[in-house]
């Protein structure tokens, strides 16, 4: 058994730095390189693509990054893990094998973990008696069954952790916790218990302060001030022991901030009750954990205490829910708030006029109340601003109404009220809106695929 691993997170999100990667495997040691590229909604887009071209569907850059990390791969033993695949995992797995064949590499295993899109298999689910109930409204997925782009089961370590075992190198997953991906190294190499629930929590905790990247090593942090060079930023590594305890730090000579309350902050990110953090390999307890510095950039997490599993999976689902269609305008001093203020209301009149099939009619001031959402009262309206920007928005059922309001905007320049600009790119046009589906599934109706090549 190893007395330590070194576990680097190389992506926060898809669309993240594209040279975190690179540069955790080269500017010091690391064993496991993960990355997280999913999130609620990259699913839907992932599927999107999918069902315009069949070969897409996963995180093509991640082949780019497996590709440049080949060599580190193969000469420093390093294996990498990452949900890239999306809803394609085995278009992913066929892109890195042709890049392992065109560098000449003939003993780097590939895994795929797949299972997780039960997109295809709702009706014998539902006919099983799975309502698959939205977490939130109560109503079954029967309701919006017709318009469903995704749907996909969070799966946990336990198919990394079978990969690993098998000796895969890369291990390519669809749908699978963002915590799960650093876990499961944690279960691989210290022979931890499924149903050791507290080192299970701890691995867990560990994934989340690092699966959004630099989140946790001074990006988005309260106190930005504080962070020297963001130019440059470390991307956080996790030390891990075989006792649970473990080490959040990032590589020497890198820009950044790792300190207490960066780690602090990440702890507080999307959870809701701290003491039930659920997933599909425990539940663990954010209010046991204890933080100590240790040194510059290094914080020691410790104290970790977890509870037995659940017996269900949630389900991330993701539906067609109607069209939207922004756009904006920017109007000058003097009186720019009234200018802009009667603009929203001319135009309104005008969708009105038109008979158009809306939802939501809303008209922000960006610049007096875009972020506040305070209403414009007339001492407000009084003040004098440089400029302001009005951003109009509508959503509604029907996308051809939608589209007919977004030809009123370049009228309103002529023939509304004066001092106004910020118009380009042509008429604005609907756009789908994607609604998320929360749901729990019984882990006996889904089993996780796990194929080495």
């Amino acid at each position: 058994m190893n007395e330590s691993i070194r576990i680097a997170s190389g992506q926060g999100f898809w669309g993240d730095l594209p040279n975190a990667p690179i540069k955790q495997v080269r500017k010091g040691p690391i064993d496991y390189l993960v990355m997280d590229y999913l999130a609620e909604v990259t699913m839907s887009i992932m599927q999107k693509q999918k069902m315009r071209n069949a070969d897409y569907g996963y995180a093509r850059d991640f082949v780019g990054v497996v590709s440049e990390v080949l060599p580190d791969i193969a000469e420093k033993g390093i294996k990498v893990i990452s949900n890239a695949g999306g809803v394609n995992p085995e278009a992913c797995k066929d892109k890195i094998l042709e890049a392992i064949d065109e560098q000449g590499y003939d003993d780097i295993t590939v895994a795929v973990v797949d299972g997780d899109d039960i997109l295809d298999d709702l009706d014998e689910l539902i006919s099983n008696g799975h309502s698959l109930a939205n977490m939130e409204t109560g109503e079954p997925v029967t309701t919006v069954k017709d318009e469903l782009l995704s749907a996909n089961v969070y799966f946990g370590c336990r198919p990394i952790v079978e990969a690993l075992n098998k000796g895969a190198d890369i291990v390519v997953t669809g749908r699978v916790t963002d915590t799960g991906l650093t876990l499961a190294p944690m279960v691989h190499e210290f022979g931890w218990s499924f149903d050791d629930y507290d080192k299970m929590s701890a691995g867990t905790i560990a994934g989340h302060i690092i699966e959004c990247g630099a989140q946790v090593s001074g990006g988005n942090f309260t106190d930005w001030q504080e962070v020297d060079d963001f130019t440059d930023i470390g991307f956080p590594i996790i030390e891990a022991k075989p006792d649970g305890n473990f080490y959040v730090t990032k590589h020497e000579d890198t820009g950044g901030l790792l300190n207490k309350m960066t780690v602090k902050e990440q702890l507080m990110y999307e959870i809701g009750d701290p003491a039930e953090y659920i997933t599909p390999d425990c539940i663990a307890d954010f209010t046991s954990v204890k933080l100590e510095s240790d040194g510059e950039n290094k914080v020691h997490v410790h104290g970790i205490e977890g509870r037995p599993k659940t017996d269900t999976y949630k389900i991330s689902a993701s539906y067609n829910d109607g069209y939207k269609l922004s756009s904006t305008l920017v109007y000058s001093w003097p009186d720019a708030l009234k200018k802009a203020k009667k603009a929203g209301d001319i135009l309104r009149n005008r969708a009105d006029a038109l008979d158009l099939e809306f939802d939501d009619y809303r008209v922000e001031y960006v610049g007096v109340n875009g972020c506040s959402e305070e209403p414009i009262t007339e001492e407000i309206l009084a003040e004098e601003h440089e400029e302001v920007q009005m951003r109009v928005s509508l959503s509604g059922p029907n996308k051809d109404d939608l589209n007919r309001f977004g030809k009123e905007m370049a009228p309103l320049i002529l023939t509304g009220p004066s001092g106004v600009t910020g118009f380009a790119g042509g008429r604005p046009k609907a756009s789908g809106v994607v609604a998320y589906w929360p749901a729990l599934l019984d882990k006996d109706a889904v089993e996780p695929q796990v194929r080495i090549f």
